[in-house]
């Protein structure tokens, strides 16, 4: 059996692996931030809502819509507050918004499909 007949889509595992990624560039960067905990909170809720996926959990969706507003909130800010100053940082933020946007859109298009 192998992973994508176990999640039941190419698309479904493909967001659920977004937020596993997420999740550790998240936990990774948290030393860097200086601790920041909204930092280490979309970390751990990004492997939640990762493991919620993959294994079909009505919840999850839920955790989806948590992290769309939360993210959609720290990228913009992100991107308010480096944009004349850091371009890098600036385009990945964009990156991760746009991402997360279009993740979190196909996760409500096939919801029905989680808790089967």
């Amino acid at each position: 059996m192998s992973i994508t007949s176990r999640i039941g889509s190419k698309g479904m595992f493909a967001t659920s692996m977004f937020y596993a990624v997420v999740g550790i560039v998240f936990l990774i960067l948290l030393p860097m931030s200086g601790f920041a905990p909204h930092i280490g909170l979309l970390g751990i809720i990004s492997l939640v809502t990762a493991y919620g996926l993959f294994t079909k959990r009505t919840w999850s969706f839920w955790l989806v819509v948590i992290l769309f507003i939360s993210a959609t909130t720290f990228a913009v800010l992100m991107i308010y507050n480096v944009m004349a100053t850091e371009l890098l940082t600036t385009s990945v933020m964009i990156a991760f918004l746009v991402l997360t946007w279009i993740f979190t859109g196909y996760a409500m298009l096939k919801r029905k499909t989680l808790g089967d």
